[in-house]
């Protein structure tokens, strides 16, 4: 996603074969955290397709054609008398054995574990700032010496996940990957009950299912360039869910044209239920399980929500241009990346991913001035030709139009919406100008 780590917008993708339309369920999404409530009255549970109904010159079109994909999780918050939120999940055609690949929405969990992973070394003088040295390990995998997006040019954890959050930077998540390593990653998001999840290789780089099994050596410096930890070059014994999985009618390998399905077998798999969870916990970590709670410290939830919602040209160090990264550059979600000004007084907290025809977004979206409050996350499928890998997609056309309207859909409803108590938004206003 990332233009300046020259990034295709990248990655794969599946058809995932929705059932025709049919009303929204207000299942609450499997494992419901504490505070999620389940409505059970017609008008309740009809309340996102209702939504979605007053629009049909928009949305008709797309929803009732199966091949476009789409999964919607719409969560409205309720506050009670101690400001805790209280959540009602509302789905659209939400299936989880339905793959799409996830693309850049495998940051979000890596991020969050990396600091998560300091807090589990605690080792005296190594945090997120720390000098962090990426070493070659073998022949294929490359180092990282330097990065010429910080203040001083020192890699470290911190911009690292800055880049990810402001624009998706690809090289920032295969740094992160390579720290934490496959199993770690994937086991410690098992143990949460994320169980559907599996990432296992690097973004951008063309490497075989083995050479991701490979992480690079790492070393963290003091700053007397003294070595205070290192992870050594490691190998993941993970075994894998089986899969079978192909997608499309043809793709383009080296330039040639192979006319027959891509096999997604080996690729990343995050269902849309567990990237909305995630983030749910990172925003309201006070409310869902405790087994569903990273290991962060409030430094840790207020850095990552600080990024999250800032915007590009917000950021100093690093810094981005505003032709190449408008401050909507990656809100798919209400803003449809559009370069239109950004209206007062509404953030937007989430990790968004575009590749191979699917755009995917999960979002937290506040209005500090109307004192609104909801969490959304979609996926749609704009691949009208069936051709992966060729970079022919209907984003422009199809896909982002349908993300910006359903999220104006959405927020025109949340706008008209009574609540008995405002939201306290205390953890969440942050200094953009304070870096």
């Amino acid at each position: 996603m990332n233009k300046s780590a020259g990034l295709p917008i990248l990655l794969l993708v599946m058809l995932a074969a929705c059932k025709p339309v049919q009303k929204a369920e207000n299942k609450s999404m499997e494992n419901q955290t504490p505070g999620t409530v389940s409505n059970t009255n017609m008008q309740a549970v009809n309340v996102l397709q209702n939504i979605l109904d007053q629009y049909p010159e928009k949305f008709d079109k797309i929803l009732k054609n199966k091949e476009y994909g789409v999964q919607i999780i719409y969560t409205q918050i309720d506050r009670g008398k101690n400001k805790l939120a209280k959540f009602t999940d509302y789905n659209f055609n939400l299936n989880a054995e339905e793959y799409y690949y996830p693309a850049s929405t495998v940051k979000l969990p890596v991020a969050i574990l990396a600091l998560q992973k300091l807090n589990e070394l605690n080792i005296a003088g190594l945090d997120k700032n720390t000098t962090m040295i990426t070493e070659p390990g073998s022949e294929i995998h490359t180092e990282a010496y330097n990065d010429p997006n910080t203040a001083d040019g020192r890699p470290t954890i911190a911009n690292y996940i800055k880049k990810i959050l402001l624009v998706s930077d690809n090289d920032a998540f295969n740094r992160l990957y390579e720290f934490l390593g496959q199993e770690y990653i994937n086991n410690s998001l098992h143990k949460m009950g994320y169980t559907d999840v599996q990432i296992i290789h690097r973004l951008e780089i063309s490497m075989t299912e083995k050479e991701n099994r490979y992480t690079n050596p790492v070393n963290f410096y003091d700053k007397n360039s003294k070595i205070i930890y290192t992870k050594p070059e490691t190998i993941s014994n993970l075994v894998y869910a089986n899969r079978n999985i192909k997608i499309g009618k043809g793709f383009y390998r080296k330039g040639e044209l192979i006319n027959e399905p891509f096999d997604f077998s080996q690729k990343n798999r995050f269902t849309l239920k567990s990237l909305h969870s995630i983030l749910r916990s990172i925003i309201f970590p006070e409310i869902v399980s405790s087994s569903q709670r990273f290991n962060l410290t409030q430094e840790d939830y207020s850095f990552l929500r600080k990024y999250m919602s800032m915007r590009p040209q917000e950021s100093r160090f690093p810094a981005y241009d505003s032709v190449n990264y408008p401050d909507n550059y990656v809100k798919f979600l209400l803003r449809g990346a559009g370069k239109e000004t950004v209206q007062d007084g509404i953030r937007i907290f989430n990790k968004p991913g575009d590749a191979y025809g699917f755009l995917i977004d999960a979002a937290y979206i506040v209005d500090f001035k109307n004192n609104i409050e909801f969490m959304l996350s979609a996926v749609i499928y704009c691949n009208s030709d069936g051709i992966l890998n060729d970079n022919k997609y209907d984003y422009d056309t199809v896909g982002l139009p349908f993300m910006k309207e359903r999220g104006q859909a959405i927020y025109q409803h949340e706008l008209k919406r009574k609540k008995k108590h405002s939201p306290d938004f205390g953890s969440i206003i942050f200094d953009y100008n304070n870096e």
